[in-house]
């Protein structure tokens, strides 16, 4: 068997990804850091829906089928199933509707796109799976998954009430999914279908055309603004059940710096900017990062990150990640461990399943951070609205305009975070 080396590149597509020297608790972290997301671009489901083989052949993923193969005596099925420990979908496609009529019309636009466009047989399974999951959607919003019947030529059903139904169903995509491209994708998926519908006659219109255009899908990279957020409380009770001081610091590292999952798997100490002149705040540097500042300010934690670093202190087998991981082929833990990690530490601190309707996850501790940023301008103009009336000024808005620097807005805004970030933390 190869063996791994003792650290890894970071894993960004599967040719990064030296699959044949990988064990196989390896191949679990390398499946979720760059398959998953993969699965969920193209709309498949990555707990609950089992790629294909020629789905993963035309991914580039061979290379991990022959690992499996040659030096681990697995195939992919018993893989997905002992490895990853998850569930084996039934033999056979099984849509999420039992209308034959659907069935039927989603079979005969497949059949269309295979024989007359000729695509690749993973690119029906991909086309399939994101019809299956508008037609699951559309279901839980409507009570029904025969999706043929409200614009079928001979149906008495309204025009406005089938869009209704589409649009129901699209709402709750947009609530579950957090990729942006992914719903772009099921929808064009879905518009292509009632398209042919109503090219062969059995559709009178397309319910979906133009649907996404009430949606801001286009900013791929933008923040979900509709993710709801942690409360202090929800941050306090992470902070105190924490039982160590790395459980600590994914909590200040999601809630108290504002950072994604993807960007806590990765900090290491050289990020760290401790030595600032007077007056400045500390930060981390990022080389690259998504949709964002290359700083983030440390407003709380220092101390905590103080400790950690010097509890490593004189340690030989730390590569200076915060949060290294227990194989040897990596460097560092992966997002999908970050949210697991804080889905074991919410469930023993008492949250909530779901908060505001979606389910509780890792992203809500940087909506948390969002959230105090963004009511600290509302804070700060409160305090300037005597002035403006001292001032005779039109609003507290001209006032910050006008006599504010960026500086001294910058000042107040951190005071302000300071301040409540330092409450939800405390003990």
């Amino acid at each position: 068997m190869h063996r791994a080396a003792e650290s890894a590149a970071e894993w960004d597509t599967a040719s990064d990804v030296p699959w044949t020297v990988l064990e196989l608790d390896d191949l679990v972290d390398a499946y979720w850091e760059v398959v998953a997301p993969e699965l969920e671009a193209d709309g498949i489901d990555p707990q609950n829906e089992k790629p294909t083989h020629n789905w993963l052949t035309e991914q580039g993923l061979r290379s991990l089928l022959y690992t499996l193969r040659e030096h681990h005596n697995r195939t992919f099925s018993e893989f997905w199933e002992e490895d990853l420990g998850l569930e084996t979908p039934d033999e056979g496609f099984e849509w999420a509707t039992t209308d034959e009529r659907t069935i039927e019309a989603l079979e005969s636009f497949l059949t269309s796109r295979r024989s007359r466009k000729g695509l690749a047989a993973s690119s029906i399974d991909t086309l399939r799976y994101r019809l299956n999951r508008f037609i699951r959607a559309y279901k839980e919003e409507n009570g029904t998954a025969d999706i043929v019947s409200p614009v079928a030529r001979e149906g008495d059903v309204p025009a406005h009430v089938a869009v209704d139904n589409c649009f129901s169903a699209f709402d709750r995509l947009h609530r579950e999914l957090e990729g942006n491209q992914t719903k772009q994708r099921i929808h064009l998926a879905v518009s292509n279908w009632y398209s042919h519908l109503v090219r062969r006659k059995w559709a009178t219109f397309n319910p979906v055309e133009g649907l996404d255009e009430e949606y801001d899908w286009s900013k791929s990279d933008s923040e979900n603004d509709d993710t709801p957020c942690l409360t202090a409380a929800h941050v306090q009770s992470l902070y105190e059940t924490a039982t160590d001081i790395e459980e600590q610091l994914l909590v200040v590292a999601l809630c108290g710096w504002g950072l994604r999952p993807n960007e806590v798997a990765k900090l290491r100490t050289e990020m760290f900017v401790f030595d600032v002149p007077a007056g400045e705040t500390p930060y981390i540097q990022f080389e690259e990062r998504k949709n964002g500042p290359g700083q983030v300010s440390i407003l709380f934690g220092q101390e905590l990150i103080n400790a950690y670093i010097d509890s490593w202190d004189g340690s030989d087998d730390w590569s200076g990640y915060l949060f290294p991981s227990p194989h040897s082929s990596r460097a560092h833990i992966t997002r999908w461990t970050v949210w697991n990690r804080f889905q074991d530490l919410a469930e023993r601190a008492g949250l909530p399943a779901e908060i505001a309707g979606e389910s509780t996850s890792a992203k809500m501790g940087r909506r948390f951070w969002y959230d105090i940023y963004s009511s600290a301008l509302d804070v700060i103009l409160d305090g300037l609205e005597g002035v403006a009336a001292d001032q005779g000024s039109e609003s507290p808005e001209v006032v910050l305009r006008n006599y504010l620097s960026e500086a001294r807005i910058r000042d107040l805004r951190r005071e302000y975070m300071r301040a409540q970030l330092a409450d939800a933390f405390s003990d």
